[in-house]
């Protein structure tokens, strides 16, 4: 009987706010299959590393942000027959999220808004699918969990938290009522004491990330950002 072989990769699904947009990061590829459509930056798992090490080694070799400080944690694994034209391959995403993340020295690796990847037809493989599957990742867990904070600066006001939902979620919010929130839940924000005219207009308080990872209580999203419920798993 022969036993068939199967290639693990790794792909990266890495998202950032860039001049008030959520832009994931993408490869434009060079070589088939699939040459010239976009994908996310990935690769192959070497034989003498685990997959955390796969990632980190892929977000410096792929997707050149070495050194750089990120949130990164496993998304889903992909393991359907034939995702890849060429071999059986099982790909382990992985959802990575920091603030103004730098643009890339190289001319294949481009930083591209997820509403502009959304009506572009050629996705290799189907990244197209993980991606979107790390931004509703990224969007639901902002309504639980201090993540939006991974998006902002060590220092950052409430006006600037307050874009990061609305440009991940998608929709404006209410300034007051997204204030008294994000004050009331419990070591999400710290004061630092300092203030900034940033912002324009009067100088506004400064906060740190608290050591909460859960947001009590939470912020929900509006019901018009809600993904829709098409019947299909």
């Amino acid at each position: 009987m022969t036993v068939p072989r199967v290639a693990v990769t790794v792909d990266l699904v890495v998202l950032t706010v860039r001049e008030q947009r959520l832009c994931a990061l993408t490869w434009r590829r060079d070589r088939p299959p699939f040459d010239g459509c976009w994908s996310l930056p990935g690769g192959f798992i070497q034989l003498d590393e685990d997959l955390p090490g796969a990632a980190t080694r892929l977000m410096a070799e792929r997707a050149g942000l070495a050194d750089v400080r990120i949130h990164l944690e496993q998304l889903a694994t992909y393991g359907y027959p034939d995702r890849d034209p060429r071999q059986r391959v099982v790909s382990v995403a992985y959802l990575g999220l920091a603030p103004d993340l730098p643009a890339s020295s190289r001319a294949q690796v481009l930083w591209i808004a997820v509403d502009d990847l959304a009506q572009r037809d050629r996705a290799a493989f189907d990244h197209r699918r993980i991606l979107f599957d790390g931004v509703e990742r990224a969007r639901a867990k902002l309504e639980y969990t201090s993540l939006a904070a991974a998006f902002c600066p060590q220092e950052f006001t409430v006006a600037e938290l307050r874009r990061v939902y609305e440009i991940v979620w998608g929709t404006p919010l209410d300034p007051r009522n997204f204030h008294r929130k994000v004050t009331g839940a419990d070591r999400f924000l710290i004061p630092t004491g300092r203030r900034t005219t940033r912002d324009g207009g009067r100088p506004a308080q400064l906060y740190a990330r608290g050591d909460a990872e859960q947001l009590r209580p939470p912020m929900l999203r509006p019901r018009t950002c809600l993904p829709e419920r098409t019947g299909t798993p």
